[in-house]
């Protein structure tokens, strides 16, 4: 089965999922967006109010200024897979523990899918959640933004980078600055580790 087959029926899955209660206050889960083969993959928290209603990652304000972001490290969306930890719309905008371990075995499948080689994690909880899953130790976000960490497995390695979430520069006027720079920064990392070009 080809990985677009695979991801194909782990929508499937995620679309009649009822492993915790947010399917009843979700329109369209969302699973993630971009190439099957993708070798850099964006993980944030779960879909907005927007996100619901379109039943695609990141298409909201935050979305926008993501948009922006990808640019500053020369790329745009359609280079990286965009996925949450959590596929169903959060009322409150935050998930509880029960709800990450009836939802991340799907992340955890599209990680295995689309063997990225490079994992940006989105805001607090992406990063608390994947550190956990490759045994790195979780810091503040103020002290590990932008900083390149690489995880082994029995049957893969790579890197991941923590960053901001856009959202929270929405929320927080004075980080827009610090995420514009982490993102320009990520430039020289993507060079380094093959994922593109100098001066692409």
């Amino acid at each position: 089965m080809s990985k677009e087959e695979l991801l194909d029926r782990l929508r499937r899955e995620v679309e009649s999922c009822r492993r915790c209660d947010l399917w009843r206050t979700r329109r369209k889960p969302v699973l993630g967006e971009g190439p099957a083969d993708a070798e850099i993959m964006l993980v944030g928290l779960g879909p907005g109010r927007q996100e619901d209603l379109q039943g695609r990652p990141f298409v909201g304000a935050a979305g926008k200024f993501l948009d922006q972001l990808l640019s500053e490290a020369g790329l745009r969306r359609e280079d990286v897979y965009i996925t949450n930890v959590m596929k169903c719309f959060l009322p409150e905008n935050r998930a509880t523990g029960e709800q990450v371990e009836a939802c991340a075995p799907y992340l955890d499948r599209q990680i295995e899918i689309i063997e990225p080689r490079l994992i940006i994690a989105l805001g607090n909880l992406a990063v608390a959640y994947l550190f956990g899953k490759f045994g790195l130790k979780v810091e503040p976000m103020e002290r590990i933004h932008g900083k390149l960490y690489k995880f082994s497995t029995l049957t893969r390695s790579g890197h991941i980078i923590p960053m901001y979430h856009p959202a929270s520069a929405l929320r927080n006027p004075g980080l827009r600055g610090r995420l514009v720079e982490d993102w320009r920064m990520l430039k020289p990392i993507l060079v380094k580790l093959g994922l593109r070009r100098e001066n692409a």
